[in-house]
């Protein structure tokens, strides 16, 4: 039977970041997922906290050389890999002086989230599927954690609806209780239109007066997974849900066996249609 294809795309990832929830929850998916028979790929910011030194870290030149517009400005994509500790894996990271040079990840040393935190968000996620394009290829699966992914959905069921590499895929996305998903409401409506998409694409990712990348999400995810116990399950985002799956949370002594059977179900279902 051919393998099915995982895309992990994370805003964070344990031993590259350290200190949180979604950090040491995707580091115990990649090697549990490989081992029951799934083929991955994943990708994360290469943040300026990240030490290059100490995770082997190098470019992939025929990955690297892309420009990522945001907000008409260029923004030059570079590609770097590492194998993954303990596992055959490895582990892309994407990389731009402006955005990830920075020795923080979203908030400055005293506590502030940065300005342009959307900016960072936009070039992430369209680099994301720009790079798996040139991978060439389809992915089963799209698992996204963290509000910095939450364009992901978004992009693959507009900007890119037609592009044959995702045509088949189920996008999830992984909810979790982080403050910044809700913040730069004015930034987010002017930087996350990209290519042909106009400013009322965005309106699902409204709250009010305000932002919720989460409930943007949750509008164009195939299905979500709660991945914070804090999360309460009439909020908002689950509610834009509707009817679709979620899952939701599980403590660790579960978590693993319901990721799998939740997948399993989505993409049996995705067959059968």
């Amino acid at each position: 039977m051919e393998k099915k294809r995982l895309l992990i795309v994370t805003q964070e990832m344990e031993p590259y970041t350290e200190g949180n929830d979604i950090s040491a929850l995707v580091a115990k998916l990649p090697k549990f997922f490989q081992d029951s028979g799934y083929e991955l790929r994943i990708l994360m910011p290469r943040y300026g906290t990240v030490n290059e030194r100490r995770h082997r870290l190098h470019e992939v030149v025929r990955l690297s050389g892309m420009n990522i517009i945001v907000d008409d400005d260029d923004y030059p994509l570079i590609i770097k890999v590492a194998s993954l500790p303990n596992s055959r894996l490895q582990v892309y990271f994407l990389d731009n002086e402006d955005f990830f040079k920075r020795k923080f990840v979203f908030e400055d040393s005293d506590g502030s989230a940065f300005d342009d935190n959307v900016d960072r968000a936009v070039f992430f996620c369209k680099g994301a599927i720009e790079t798996v394009k040139k991978f060439g290829w389809s992915p089963d699966v799209v698992m996204c954690h963290g509000w910095m992914t939450s364009l992901i959905p978004f992009y693959l069921k507009t900007a890119y609806k037609t592009e044959p590499l995702f045509s088949q895929s189920q996008v999830v996305y992984n909810v979790y209780n982080t403050p910044h998903e809700r913040l730069g409401a004015e930034r987010f409506f002017q930087k996350a239109a990209i290519n042909n998409l106009s400013l009322g694409d965005l309106e699902p990712f409204r709250d009010g007066d305000g932002l919720s990348m989460h409930n943007g999400a949750a509008a164009f995810a195939d299905a979500l997974i709660v991945g914070s116990a804090e999360i309460e399950p009439n909020v908002d985002y689950l509610s834009v849900a509707q009817d679709k799956p979620v899952l939701p949370f599980k403590n660790e002594d579960e978590m693993l066996q319901a990721y799998l059977e939740f997948f399993r179900t989505l993409t049996e279902a995705e067959v059968s249609q």
